[in-house]
Formats: C-alpha cells, sequence, structure tokens
C-alpha cells in the first residue's frame, strides 16, 4: 500500500479536485472525515461506491470516517446534477430510507476496529431542531446571493424555464451547515464527496472559516463516465443498486462482468482494494488477452464479494454458468428469471403437464414447428431440458421437471434458450 493516502487516491484516479493543503492534512495527522449520503431511496447505488470506497480507504490509513445519512436534508432535496426539483419524501419514508442505508454502510466501513472506528450520523438529528430565524441570523449572514447563484448546481438550474425552487436553493446553506457542525462537535476537518458537491463543500469550508476563524478542507471525486460516454450505473432497466431486493446478486455480477475493456482497469482501481502491483498484472492481462476478460472477471468477484458475500458470490458465479450448460439446479425463481430475463419465454398451464411429452412441449411452446421437426431435434441430440440432454422422444415432462415449482428451461442447440413458465 502506497504510505501516503492521498498520491494512492491521485493513482487510482479519484482525486478530481482539492482544498490547499489536503495532501498535507492527510500525512501530517489523523483526521475525522465526513461524506453524506441523501436517503432519497431505501438503498444506495454503485454511483454512490465512488465517496464510500474511498471513505474505507481512507480508514485503512488511519483516519476516522464519519458516513452521514442526510436524513434532514433529504428533506429538502440537493439541486446538484438535477435537471428538476426532486419529489420531496415525507419524514417517515426518509427515516426508513435511512435505517436501509445504515446497514448497507457496514459492508464497507469497519465499526470494530478501535483505533479509529467508523460512524454513521443523521443529520436529521441537529437539522430538524433548528429555529428558523436564529438560523437565518446566525448562519445565513455569511452566505451572499451573489455567492451562491455563481455555484455551478444552481446556475445550471436558473439557466432552465423551470428555474430553481427557495427550498432547494437553500440546500447549500444546510450542507454547510452541517460541516459547520461537524467540525464543531467531531472535530471534523475534511469533507469528501462527488465533483458535484464541490460548491457545497467550498461553502462549507468558508462558512467555518467565518464562523470560527478555523480551517477546513474539500476533496471531490470524479463523476464516472463509460468509456462509450453513456452514464456509469445504468442499464436499460435502470439503476444498478446495492440492495439485493432491487438489483440481484446475479445481475449485480453481470454489470460487472459486461464492463467495456477500456473501463475495466479504472473500475479496479476506483472500487477495489487490490494493490497497484495486482491491478498492473490484470492491465497486462488485458492487453495480451483481452477475449479472456480477467480483469472483468475480477472486478465482478471483488464487487460481489464486498457487497453481497462469499454464499451470494458462489451463487452469482454458479448462475453465470448456466447459459454455458452449467447446472441450474438450486436456482431461485428470482435467479431463473433474471438469467433467463432476454430470452424468448412463454406459460404453459400446470394441469397441461399430465401426459404431456417432450415433442408435445416443443410443439406447444413454439420451439419447434411440428411434432416432426421436434422428434428430429431429438434424434439429432439438438435438445436439453433445464441443461441436461433428451436422448428419447416420447419422454413425459412431469412436475418433478420444474425447477422451484415455476420453471423448465429448454435449450435446443447451444445458446437457443427458451423459458417455459407454469402457470396455475
Amino acid at each position: 500500500m502506497n504510505p501516503d493516502a492521498f498520491e494512492e487516491l491521485k493513482w487510482r484516479g479519484m482525486v478530481f479536485d482539492y482544498v490547499e493543503g489536503v495532501q498535507d492534512l492527510l500525512v501530517r495527522e489523523k483526521v475525522t472525515i465526513y461524506n453524506g449520503f441523501d436517503a432519497t431511496a431505501d438503498s444506495l447505488h454503485i454511483g454512490h461506491m465512488v465517496p464510500l470506497i474511498a471513505l474505507a480507504r481512507l480508514q485503512r490509513y488511519g483516519h476516522h470516517p464519519i458516513a452521514l445519512a442526510g436524513g434532514g436534508t433529504t428533506m429538502i432535496g440537493d439541486p446538484s446534477g438535477k435537471a428538476a426539483e426532486r419529489k420531496l419524501l415525507s419524514r417517515e419514508e426518509i427515516e426508513a430510507n435511512v435505517d436501509s442505508i445504515k446497514l448497507q454502510l457496514a459492508h464497507f466501513l469497519d465499526f470494530d476496529i478501535k483505533a479509529n472506528p467508523a460512524r454513521v450520523m443523521n443529520n436529521a438529528d441537529w437539522l430538524l431542531n433548528l429555529n428558523l430565524v436564529t438560523f437565518l441570523r446566525d448562519i445565513g449572514k455569511h452566505f451572499t446571493v451573489n455567492q451562491m447563484i455563481n455555484k455551478e448546481s444552481v446556475k445550471t438550474r436558473l439557466e432552465r424555464e423551470e428555474g430553481l425552487s427557495f427550498t432547494e436553493f437553500s440546500y447549500m446553506l444546510m450542507q454547510s451547515y452541517d460541516f459547520l457542525h461537524l467540525y464543531e462537535h467531531e472535530g471534523c476537518k475534511l469533507q469528501t464527496g462527488g465533483s458535484d458537491q464541490w460548491g457545497n463543500i467550498t461553502t462549507g469550508v468558508e462558512l467555518i472559516r467565518r464562523v470560527n476563524g478555523g480551517t477546513a478542507y474539500g476533496m471531490v471525486y470524479p463523476l464516472i463516465t463509460k468509456a462509450d460516454g453513456s452514464k456509469f450505473g445504468k442499464t436499460e432497466s435502470g439503476s444498478v443498486w446495492l440492495s439485493a431486493e432491487r438489483t440481484s446478486p446475479y445481475r449485480f455480477h453481470q454489470f460487472w462482468l459486461n464492463t467495456d475493456d477500456r473501463d475495466a482497469i479504472p473500475y479496479l482501481k476506483y472500487f477495489t482494494f487490490l494493490t497497484q502491483s495486482e491491478i498492473r498484472e490484470l492491465e497486462q492481462a488485458v492487453a495480451d488477452h483481452p477475449e479472456q476478460r480477467e480483469a472483468q472477471r475480477r472486478l465482478a468477484r471483488e464487487m460481489t464479494l464486498m457487497v453481497h458475500g462469499a454464499a451470494e458470490l458462489t451463487k452469482a458465479e454458479q448462475a453465470a454458468q448456466v447459459l454455458f450448460g452449467g447446472a441450474l439446479d438450486g436456482l431461485t425463481s428470482m435467479e431463473i428469471e433474471d438469467i433467463f430475463a432476454d430470452v424468448p419465454s412463454s406459460t404453459l398451464p400446470r394441469e397441461r403437464l399430465s401426459g404431456l411429452t417432450i415433442v408435445d412441449l416443443l410443439t406447444e411452446c413454439r420451439v419447434t414447428q411440428s411434432k416432426g421437426e421436434a422428434r428430429r431435434a431429438v434424434s439429432e441430440g439438438g435438445i436439453n431440458l433445464n441443461n441436461q440432454r433428451v436422448s428419447d422422444a416420447a419422454i413425459a415432462v412431469t412436475v418433478n421437471d420444474l425447477l422451484d415449482g415455476r420453471f423448465l428451461v429448454v435449450r435446443r442447440g447451444k445458446k437457443n434458450f427458451h423459458l417455459i413458465k407454469v402457470v396455475d
């Protein structure tokens, strides 16, 4: 491990911008650092992993991380990077989201280490108790409208027809107050975040200087994009979430496995704790044998293990082999639907299984156009049921063949799959 945390982050391409002095601060002392995570959903998504893993990385260098759940700021809604105002959530919705997010943070941060344990805090604990007049008098006087409207997140929205509500406009004050509160009560000197947070972070640095005469710092990470220009963390079905209920471990594993060759090494640097020498070896492997996708396989393994654990990694890797003829035993309905989401499918009434032969099944579900074609396909060894070769055209299909009591998977040839959903 590089002895210098700042240089390590730079090597990994993680440093987008920073307040001068951060590089010396991280070498000179063990710093309390915070990163905020607004509770706009009941799960974080992989876009949150850049600052979250960086926070975990800084903890490994002996610094003191605070993951700040935005139970208070989510009541307002951050305009940064948004083309229109967010839908405001109720206090009950936000509290439920915060509870879920806190559990996910524990996958990355160490709360048990004695020297520098991580902490999860909730800014609702101080923001929701503020008195409006007192806040405006004591805090608002340190901000000028001129200064605020020159921040990129505000300027962008003001240029749009929808404009910017006063509610969102005040978000900058709330986030700056968070930094001031943590500086005063927790000795926090450094705030980190994505590059879209630069304006909010530097405003907090300035507020601390004005109110306390203190010196605080900010550092921001790049917003990740794909080599093809598309948005990182998005698929055709939407965001890739850390919650297994929102994005299954199989889908999560597949997202990383399908990484473009051009992105594989940068992602290994951003998201994993592999050493520089390990990553250089994988970089060489990509250059020499890109078809083996060794970097992508290691990336998918590391990320799935980190987020979902060893048992789910094993199942995800098993599921990934299914499309290459691997065993289907033990897969759940959700996993089967995930694996075969993009193949042709049909439904079959459960009572129809009585007396049904493989030839009948192939014909009724339109895997073949006729029973004659079905018999020939079986005799030629081209039909698999649940990835098991079928050799007898007269064999009966029964409820005992159902996967998780609901599915049959037919494969014709090497790659032509058909998913049959048996319904009551």
